[in-house]
């Protein structure tokens, strides 16, 4: 059984007068904040702002970085090479922690179509896990538990915090189902905290086609633009502590 958990959260994607996310009530249930970079989200005023409110709250700071997309708020696929895409990285992890005054970044996530596109793509992985490197070998690398792209991390000697999803299903094989895919995206309360329950308790999850399958984690996100996210985060956080799990930064353990 697993007694301690990350919970983390997309943030900071808001950009100029638009505001997206609550995140001002959202990260007092969290422990791990992952801040837009400006590509696909996210700007200068609005990542000092977010940086500013994690550290009020006590939650860790990661940077989210993702293809050069804000139109399509990064999840469109992009026929961007290895070389590219690391430089991206290194281009939006710096750039965020420029904003850390000396702080520590705790961790790299990244985001929506860059994210998937590393699951499919060893090579693409390996240039995220090199960026990172680079940067600061201390930096955690959050990626989707259970892919091929643990495995590269590790190999590669990158400190490693396995992933899973509160609000969203999964393909059989493992991996987060289409977007496109009706029911791609929960909102059901209920569904969800069982759901979150039953992946960090018991290591599985039901799958879109009706199987369970193994899932080992060490955090689990929840995302900021999902309607009712406040609620959401609330319940999963009251229902784990409730249960017995500890819901700590992923810097602790990982």
């Amino acid at each position: 059984m697993v007694t301690r958990i990350d919970f983390n959260c997309d943030m900071g994607e808001s950009f100029g007068a638009w505001k997206m996310g609550l995140d001002e009530e959202v990260i007092k249930h969290v422990t791990s904040s992952n801040i837009a970079c400006g590509f696909h989200a996210g700007d200068p005023v609005w990542m000092e702002h977010t940086v500013e409110l994690a550290r009020a709250h006590g939650v860790a700071i990661g940077a989210h970085p993702s293809y050069p997309d804000l139109m399509g708020f990064g999840r469109r696929d992009m026929a961007a090479s290895p070389g590219d895409v690391k430089s991206y990285v290194k281009y939006q992890v710096g750039a965020l922690r420029g904003f850390l005054e000396g702080g520590k970044l705790q961790h790299v996530k990244a985001h929506g179509a860059l994210y998937n596109a590393a699951i499919k793509d060893d090579d693409l992985a390996r240039a995220i896990c090199q960026a990172v490197l680079e940067i600061d070998p201390q930096i955690i690398l959050v990626v989707l538990a259970g892919t091929r792209w643990v495995e590269i991390a590790r190999e590669m000697g990158n400190r490693v915090a396995r992933e899973t999803f509160a609000d969203r299903a999964f393909s059989p094989d493992g991996t987060l189902a289409p977007r496109s895919q009706p029911g791609a995206v929960l909102h059901d309360p209920d569904q969800v905290v069982e759901r979150s329950l039953r992946m960090i308790i018991e290591g599985t999850v039901t799958a879109t086609d009706g199987r369970d399958i193994p899932i080992e984690a060490d955090t689990i996100c929840l995302h900021g633009d999902n309607p009712g996210a406040v609620e959401l985060a609330a319940a999963i956080r009251s229902k784990f502590e409730e249960e017995g799990v500890e819901v700590v930064p992923m810097g602790t353990f990982c």
